[in-house]
């Protein structure tokens, strides 16, 4: 499989394609990874260096990968945050370009938008963006609750509002949907569940909910949960597994006192997952 990923890239930490390229490489996947900033840190920490990428260098690199011939090669094109209206009209145009070359080609978006803790932390224009270009164009997004909800003008909380945002959202274009963090109010306390939608069904996935944030743990998510799903069809199989290699990958975090994703220390959580939660099919 290969996989051309479109995201930002930091020097120290783990974020965009710093998070999600080891995890691919570690279960088998060649990556492209094409980046749209090159900074020291992630923002989280408020003070950072390095530049944006222009969208037309971005651009650039895009078109010399093709030059290379390698685009009816790609199986899947990856992006996550989008930091300015440019990069977007690049990805769209990047996916329109690998998918005439390679009709099986898949589009996977991780629509970053905010949390239901901080809010939108994008620039004002890219929501709408997502919601009205980007998204359309997916095969398979994956948005956390929050911006599920913004992307459908619901306020999904419950399994049945959450599927019916779903729906939606499925109605807009993406065939499937793997909502991060379902956060509904008669879940069991102290957990967290994810929930993966297709044409085939629906499937949840609960694991204890650790006391930690970490940033890039998206990042991660969306990656492997998109790589399972292409290699095999099987969005039970891939929501299993994405679960398992998260939260060891979160709780050797944890455990480590560190701040920064354990991603390397973590490297068998992906190549070998534990499988040590049940998916259940809810629809």
């Amino acid at each position: 499989m290969k996989v051309l990923s479109i995201q930002s890239a930091v020097a120290y930490g783990h974020v965009g394609n710093s998070a999600a390229v080891f995890p691919l490489q570690r279960i088998g996947v060649e990556v492209m990874p094409v980046y749209t900033v090159a900074f020291s840190n992630h923002t989280g920490y408020g003070s950072w260096r390095g530049p944006l990428i222009s969208p037309d260098d971005v651009r650039e690199v895009i078109t010399g990968i093709e030059e290379r011939g390698v685009f009816p090669q790609i199986d899947v094109i990856l992006s996550g945050y989008q930091g300015s209206e440019g990069i977007a009209d690049v990805i769209l145009d990047a996916v329109a370009r690998i998918k005439a070359a390679n009709p099986a080609a898949i589009y996977a978006c991780d629509p970053v938008m905010g949390n239901a803790k901080s809010g939108c932390f994008v620039a004002p224009a890219i929501p709408i963006l997502l919601r009205e270009r980007v998204v359309p164009a997916a095969d398979i997004i994956t948005p956390n609750q929050f911006e599920l909800g913004y992307l459908t003008g619901t306020e999904p909380d419950t399994l049945e509002s959450t599927l019916r945002s779903v729906d939606l959202a499925r109605d807009m274009g993406p065939r499937t949907v793997l909502v991060t963090s379902v956060e509904r109010p008669d879940r069991e306390e102290g957990t967290l569940e994810m929930l993966a939608v297709t044409d085939n069904g629906a499937w949840i996935v609960t694991t204890p909910q650790l006391p930690m944030t970490a940033n890039g743990s998206g990042d991660v998510t969306a990656a492997l949960f998109t790589a399972h799903y292409r290699r095999t069809g099987d969005a039970a199989d891939a929501l299993a597994r994405t679960a398992s290699s998260v939260f060891d990958l979160l709780q050797n975090t944890l455990d480590s006192g560190e701040r920064e994703l354990q991603l390397v220390e973590s490297q068998e959580a992906y190549a070998h997952p534990r499988m040590q939660f049940a998916v259940r099919q809810v629809r």
